[in-house]
């Protein structure tokens, strides 16, 4: 199995999980992150680091997000790789809480 990052994510793009993923399996996108399933090895380091609650594994994520576990696997190949923290956009607070942001996903 793998860990998913969820749209709630999107606009928020904290990179806190970055700094402690021992494979370097995130990828960024113009406002969001996805994770590399070939790469992620599944050992929960990111889950916690999330400010928003916005990684889970595959297993547990919720049935209304599950289109999410495709998405990341199809971005993760056309999106850079992020290996270090970065600064959060400046209005990711005001996007923190909110939900149905797929809509917002700049792909």
């Amino acid at each position: 199995m793998t860990h998913v990052v969820l749209e709630s994510c999107i606009r928020c793009k904290y990179t806190d999980c970055v700094d402690v993923c021992p494979v370097d399996c995130f990828r960024e996108g113009p406002n969001m992150l996805v994770i590399d399933p070939d790469e992620c090895i599944d050992c929960a380091v990111c889950i916690p680091e999330c400010p928003v609650n916005a990684i889970l594994p595959e297993e547990d994520v919720p049935t209304d997000q599950l289109a999410l576990i495709q998405l990341n696997a199809d971005l993760s190949r056309k999106w850079p790789s992020i290996t270090k923290r970065k600064t959060p956009p400046a209005d990711a607070d005001d996007w923190k809480d909110k939900t149905g942001k797929l809509d917002q996903l700049v792909r």
